[in-house]
């Protein structure tokens, strides 16, 4: 399996394509990253360099990758944080492409646009790109409960809530939603649970909740469920394998006292969770 992953990359840390391509190359998956920018570590340090590369730049970077004649062999795309809506036009530009060269290829969007207690925290203008372009042009989006909600007009405080967003977001156009993090009045306190959705049909899954804040979970978890899915074909499937990994992951973070997750010294993980939860259709 190909998978052409464009999104932002760290070289300090495991953010966007540093969180991303690892486990799915630990999975047996052959990576093309295509960065979006290059910074030397993630923006909640305060301070960082680098730079941010624009649409053009991922098109030059893409028409090599299409001189390989490798575009028919590009089995789904992968994205995550749109700096711009230049690049999102630019990451819409390569989905038509390698969908043009193989028919069968998947999109999986990662919508990212906030998250719960700290709100709206991309640049004015992405989260309407997000709703009206880069969404409706996937296969599979994995938002967070605020970008549930936010993508689908709703509050979700319950889970019949949080189910009938997703069928709002199913109509915008994709055919799976994996809602990463969902904190519903059903969720007891030290719980978290994951909830994906297809054809009408809801699985969930409860983790315990982990006393830890590192960035980069939500784009393990796109990648991991995006692997699994296109191998399985089914997001309960998915759901399962998905979040043992990254809870995994996690709780060998939480273990460490780590600031960053621990992609690489935890990596069995992605081939061997140690723990594995219950799916349960709902």
């Amino acid at each position: 399996m190909n998978i052409l992953s464009i999104q932002s990359h760290v070289a300090y840390g495991h953010v966007g394509n540093a969180s991303a391509v690892f486990p799915m190359q630990r999975l047996g998956v052959e990576v093309w990253p295509i960065h979006t920018v290059q910074f030397s570590n993630h923006t909640g340090y305060g301070a960082w360099k680098g730079r941010v590369f624009d649409g053009p730049a991922i098109e030059e970077i893409l028409d090599g990758i299409a001189d390989r004649g490798a575009l028919p062999r590009c089995d789904g795309v992968l994205s995550g944080y749109m700096g711009s809506a230049d690049i999102g036009n630019a990451i819409l530009m390569a989905v038509a492409r390698v969908r043009a060269a193989n028919p069968g290829a998947l999109y999986c969007c990662d919508p990212v646009i906030g998250d719960v207690g700290r709100g709206v925290f991309v640049r004015p203008g992405i989260p309407e790109f997000m709703k009206a372009q880069a969404v409706p042009a996937a296969d599979i989006v994995t938002p967070n409960q605020f970008e549930l909600d936010y993508l689908s007009g709703a509050t979700t405080e319950t889970l019949d809530a949080a189910k009938n967003a997703i069928g709002a977001v199913h109509e915008l156009g994709p055919r799976v939603v994996l809602v990463t993090s969902l904190h519903t009045r059903e969720t007891p306190a030290d719980a978290i649970d994951l909830l994906a959705g297809e054809g009408g049909r809801f699985w969930r899954v409860r983790t315990p909740k982990l006393p830890l804040s590192v960035n980069g979970a939500g784009d393990a978890v796109a990648a991991l469920f995006f692997v699994h899915y296109a191998r399985s074909r089914s997001a309960g499937v998915a759901l399962g394998e998905a979040t043992a990994s990254i809870y995994g992951l996690l709780k060998r973070t939480e273990e460490a006292g780590s600031r960053e997750i621990l992609t690489v010294a935890a990596q069995d993980e992605f081939v061997a969770p140690t723990w594995r939860f219950p799916v349960e259709e709902v």
